[in-house]
C-alpha cells in the first residue's frame, strides 16, 4: 500500500476537491512544489497555474487556480483560491480571447494601472491555457 496525503482543493465559491493523493503538484511563487505524504509543515503563496494531483491508482486530477495558498501539513495539503476549476471546464477559446484582449489592452493603455490589470489578466489566460495544453497531453 502506498502512502497517501489527504488534499482538498477549495475555490472561494465551492470546495472543488477532496480526495487522497500520493503526489500534489502546485504552482508556488517559488515554482513548482511537489508535496508526498509525511511532508514538513509548510505556507505558501500560489501564483496562477495548474494543480496536478497524482492518485493511488495512478490517475491524476488535474485543476487551475488563480492564485492563492497552500498550507501543507504531515498528513494534508489545503489549496485555497479565489478561482479555482477543474482542468477539463476550462475553456480553450475563451482563454485565448481573454489573452488577445489582454494583450491589445496593454499596447493601447498607458496608463499604469489598466497596465498592470491588463498583465494579471494576461497571466490569469497563460496560465489557463497552459493548463488546458497539459491536460490535452495527459489525454493523448
Amino acid at each position: 500500500m502506498t502512502a497517501t496525503i489527504k488534499v482538498e482543493i477549495v475555490s472561494a465559491e465551492q470546495e472543488l476537491w477532496s480526495g487522497e493523493g500520493t503526489m500534489v503538484y502546485a504552482p508556488a511563487l517559488m515554482g513548482e512544489v511537489g508535496i508526498a505524504p509525511r511532508h514538513s509543515q509548510m505556507l505558501s503563496p500560489l501564483k496562477a497555474g495548474d494543480v496536478r494531483v497524482e492518485k493511488e491508482d495512478g490517475s491524476e486530477e488535474f485543476f487551475y487556480v488563480s492564485g492563492g495558498l497552500m498550507e501543507v501539513q504531515p498528513d494534508m495539503v489545503t489549496i485555497l483560491s479565489d478561482t479555482a476549476m477543474r482542468a477539463e471546464d476550462l475553456d480553450e477559446s475563451r482563454a485565448l480571447e481573454a489573452q488577445r484582449r489582454a494583450e491589445q489592452a496593454m499596447k493601447d493603455n498607458s496608463n499604469e494601472m489598466e497596465f498592470a490589470k491588463a498583465r494579471a489578466e494576461l497571466a490569469q489566460a497563460a496560465a489557463q491555457l497552459r493548463a488546458i495544453q497539459k491536460l490535452r497531453g495527459k489525454k493523448n
